[in-house]
């Protein structure tokens, strides 16, 4: 096979991969998958074998060293990585080979951005170019207005306008890349968690403090940002069906991304489950 027309793909959890297969495939490419043993879909091996132009390598998330050689030997200069892994995974439960630990040991700050841009510079030292995770899902990129048939009202604008300002703050520093808001005052912001786990602590302690109170509820508006140097080949804001299931469970009432930086997987789906739920999305 060509290796230009062969995709090296680096899988996470969730559906992101799964997509970004299909999209791959869709356009001729063969793919060869590095599966990781504690985050991808073993669903993924039904793919391939039902797909003679799809291969899967299982490793841990640690052997850094495999990956490459397992790509070479593979013939693939071109590689994605898509799918989540969780930041709890990369920090403490990881077990690096010696390439990877030496790499750890080298970085200044040890957040998500730092060494993901690491592992990219290695990878291109060894001919494998790491590109953009939306090149072949861009249909997919939120695109700007209200995608709701509910419009924000003025209170969910200004808490929408506030939660910007506080998380491209937090994003700016690589903590996290959502807020939650209710009557312009910070909920919860997210860290290692996620998006969904920090709504559905925000959730609780809205709960927590109108049960105490005794006040009238107040509804929570979920703000998701860009990086303010986000590097499209990895950690691309994603939204899917069970953000807006979660954003229910918590009564929250708006949800405000990105525009042309948030992935929305299935977006009918999750448009649907919003206006269902008198949820309003914005893109800006």
């Amino acid at each position: 096979m060509n290796e230009s027309k062969k995709l090296g793909l680096i899988a996470g959890n969730g559906r992101f991969p799964f997509l970004l297969l299909d999209a791959a495939r869709a356009e001729g490419l063969s793919v060869v998958v590095v599966a990781i043993k504690e985050e991808t879909d073993p669903e993924i091996d039904a793919r391939a074998a039902a797909d003679a132009a799809i291969r899967v390598h299982w490793m841990s998330l640690g052997e850094l060293s495999r990956l490459i050689e397992t790509f070479q030997a593979e013939g693939v200069t071109r590689a994605v990585m898509a799918g989540q892994v969780k930041h709890t995974q990369i920090f403490s439960s990881i077990r690096p080979d010696w390439r990877l630990a030496k790499l750890l040991l080298n970085l200044r700050t040890r957040n998500t951005d730092m060494l993901l841009g690491a592992v990219a510079k290695v990878l291109g030292d060894e001919g494998i170019e790491l590109i953009s995770s939306t090149q072949y899902l861009e249909p997919l990129l939120a695109k700007p207005g209200v995608l709701t048939a509910r419009t924000p009202s003025d209170d969910e604008r200004k808490d929408v306008a506030y939660g910007r300002t506080v998380a491209r703050g937090i994003a700016g520093f690589d903590l996290g890349q959502t807020v939650v808001i209710a009557a312009q005052a910070c909920v919860a912001v997210e860290a290692m968690e996620g998006t969904d786990a920090t709504i559905e602590r925000a959730g609780k302690l809205m709960q927590r403090h109108e049960e105490a109170e005794s006040t009238l509820s107040r509804a929570l508006t979920v703000v998701k940002v860009a990086k303010p140097a986000q590097d499209m080949r990895f950690d691309v804001p994603v939204i899917g069906l069970a953000t807006i299931e979660t954003m229910v469970r918590a009564g929250a009432t708006c949800l405000a991304v990105e525009a042309k930086k948030t992935l929305l997987f299935d977006s009918a789906a999750i448009i649907a489950a919003a206006d269902r739920a008198g949820i309003s999305i914005v893109a800006e």
